[in-house]
This record gives structure tokens, C-alpha cells and sequence, in this order.
């Protein structure tokens, strides 16, 4: 007998049989990840982001699963829909709440259904969509969205006709480079003499760039590299952040073994860090802050740190994160991502549908110029 729950709580969820859905190759998957973001309080009550896990369970046994959320809002996503939002404004129709699909504040590609190995995916999916369009219908969601999937989810949601948007972003790629010379060959002499010009800037400020992973770190690192983090959003944004320092510590208790932080230093005070979360073949730069203007820090924390651990470690990619072309500068080449849709009925699903296609096919036009 198989039965279709909600669970706004994932607490109340076994981690091990969570964690044995999604496998282990993305962190942000792991129970441990998305846990601490709901104990943290950095989704929840109050935030706009309402855990509405979909869970199947086979008797007794949990055999798939997938990260949902009602949302009051569209921050946090990056790949956005605001221009969609703001015709159902001006058209006084309501675009909130809706249903999402997605890691929140992580735009990095991965499992979005999990299903155990007894299990099809595509008929899991299909008992999930049927929940999910029910969902839609008796909350009155404008959508339902499903953010960065996996390829083999990609192609399930193409043919049961969801629509798709498309994002680029720009990753780095080791291809079994011996050291950060071995890289920097590959580039073409103008892309080369920027990095080292760069890299020789952070250092003649007298800042000292240090590796750590989530077990080691200095004793007080996470007061203040949440300090740091909140310092920065103020500056960029008004506010302190989406996380709470709640989740960060969270974070630094279930999942020190798949932290790495890129730690600077002046005079052996801690001025600067990004922390990264990494996978088996990936590492993941999420977050980044610092307590004082450096020339040039945030390329080394955020980019350059980052190649050198991967090279190091021997591992295959580097996600920095969504957006910036100026990555291209700095050895990183695009990629496409993929997001998607189903709207429910309304006057401007016709026009919507149009706007996907003319917004795809610019962003592949975008890409191809990028490569």
C-alpha cells in the first residue's frame, strides 16, 4: 500500500532513510543541510519559505521524497521570476503563495526527486505530480516550480509538459591539473597576467589566505564569520541575511566534515572568509563576508582559494555559485541550468509561455557568445 504525506517538519523525518533517497554526492540534499536551515528558523514561521516536504511511503518504509516549500515570496531562488510576478500585479491577480520545489538560497544543480532503488522514478514522479497539482489547486498557487534538477528529472518534467526556463552560470573545470601553474597554462597570456596581478595585490596588503575544514577551525570562527556575513548583506542589501546565525551553527555541528573555508588573515586576525560545502567530485562556494574593504580578497577567498583546493584535492568541478560573467576573466566557463513551471489557469499563461520561449532562446544565444 503506498501513501502520499506532507511533512513541514523534517525533523520528524528519519535522517538515515532521508539521506538514503538522495544518495550522498550533494550536501545540499543531505537531511543535515536542509534541517538546519528549519531548526535555525531560516525557513519557517515568519520567512516566507513553508516546508511542505511530499514524502511516499510504501507501508511502513519511506521510498521517495521531495523538497517542497510554499512561498510568500520570491527571494532566495535565483533563478527568478520577478518579471512573471509583477504582470500578475499588474494584471491584480495574485502570484503568491506558490509551490517550490528547490534548495533554498542554493542555486547549484542536483537531486530534486529522491527515490529509493526498488523504486521507478518516473511513476514516482508522476504520484508526486498528481499530489502536487491537487496541492496547487486547493491552496490557490499561481505555479509550481521546480528549481536546478538533476538531467534525469529534467526529462521526466519535459515530458509530462511542464514548461522550462533556463539559466547560465559559470563553473570551473579540473582537468587533472598538477598545481595552479598547470591551470593558469591552459588560459590565454591576458586572462594569466590578470590572475597573478591579482592574487599579488591580496598579498602585498599583507593578507595571509588560509585553508580549513569544518572540524579545525579557530575557536571563535563562527561568531564572527557570521558577523562578517551580516556586515556584508547590510552593506549590499539593508539586511542581515536570509540565514540565521542559528542555522550557520547547525551547520558547523552536523556537517564539519563536508565544510572548507577560505580564512584571510592580517596580522593574524581574521578579517575575511567564504565557506564552501564540497561533495566527492565538487566543491560548492556559498557564502562569503569580511570586515574591512581588501583589494582584490574577494577573487582570492571566492575563486582562486577555491581552484587551488580542487586541484589539490583532485576534485572535478568548482561551483562558485549563480551568476557573474566576470568569472569567464578568471578561468570559468558557462553552463546552462534549468528550471520548471506549471501555471495554473489564468488569463497570462498564454503570454507567460511566450515569454519562456523568447527569454530561452535569448540566454542560449547568451551562452553560445560565452563559450
Amino acid at each position: 500500500m503506498i501513501n502520499i504525506t506532507l511533512c513541514d517538519n523534517l525533523a520528524e523525518i528519519d535522517a538515515t532513510a532521508w539521506d538514503s533517497l538522495f544518495g550522498q554526492d550533494l550536501p545540499f540534499c543531505r537531511h543535515a543541510f536542509l534541517s538546519a536551515l528549519e531548526q535555525g528558523g531560516s525557513v519557517g514561521k515568519n520567512t516566507g519559505w513553508l516546508p511542505q516536504h511530499l514524502l511516499l511511503y510504501r507501508g511502513e518504509r519511506l521510498v521517495a521524497a521531495m523538497p517542497m516549500y510554499l512561498k510568500l515570496h520570491s527571494y532566495g531562488e535565483y533563478l527568478f521570476d520577478w518579471a512573471i510576478a509583477e504582470a500578475y500585479q499588474q494584471h491584480q491577480l495574485p502570484y503568491y503563495p506558490k509551490l517550490l520545489c528547490a534548495i533554498p538560497f542554493t542555486p547549484a544543480e542536483g537531486q530534486r526527486l529522491g527515490v529509493a532503488p526498488d523504486e521507478e522514478p518516473i511513476e514516482v514522479f508522476k504520484l508526486f505530480y498528481q499530489a502536487i497539482l491537487q496541492r496547487q489547486q486547493i491552496l490557490g498557487c499561481s505555479n509550481f516550480q521546480c528549481l536546478y534538477a538533476d538531467p534525469p528529472l529534467q526529462q521526466i518534467m519535459r515530458s509530462n509538459g511542464m514548461l522550462e526556463r533556463i539559466d547560465v552560470q559559470f563553473q570551473w573545470y579540473n582537468h587533472n591539473f598538477t598545481n595552479f601553474a598547470d591551470f593558469l597554462a591552459t588560459l590565454p597570456s591576458r586572462k594569466r597576467k590578470q590572475i597573478n596581478k591579482e592574487r599579488l595585490v591580496v598579498k602585498r596588503q599583507g593578507v595571509e589566505v588560509k585553508t580549513f575544514s569544518g572540524d579545525n577551525l579557530p575557536t571563535d570562527f563562527w561568531y564572527q564569520f557570521v558577523h562578517f556575513y551580516q556586515a556584508t548583506y547590510q552593506k549590499r542589501s539593508g539586511h542581515d541575511g536570509y540565514l540565521t546565525p542559528q542555522t550557520f551553527m547547525l551547520w558547523a555541528e552536523y556537517m564539519a566534515a563536508e565544510i572548507v573555508i577560505f580564512a584571510a588573515f592580517v596580522a593574524g586576525e581574521l578579517v575575511a572568509a567564504s565557506l564552501c560545502f564540497q561533495s566527492a567530485n565538487c566543491l560548492y562556494g556559498r557564502y562569503w563576508g569580511c570586515n574591512a574593504e581588501f583589494d582584490k580578497l574577494h577573487f582570492e577567498c571566492c575563486y582562486y582559494a577555491g581552484i587551488e583546493y580542487c586541484i589539490a584535492k583532485g576534485l572535478k568541478r568548482f561551483d562558485a555559485g549563480a551568476q557573474g560573467e566576470h568569472k569567464l576573466k578568471r578561468g570559468f566557463l558557462p553552463v546552462v541550468r534549468h528550471g520548471y513551471y506549471n501555471f495554473s489557469p489564468s488569463p497570462l499563461v498564454n503570454a507567460i509561455t511566450d515569454y519562456c520561449l523568447r527569454e530561452r532562446q535569448a540566454l542560449l544565444d547568451y551562452y553560445q557568445l560565452t563559450e
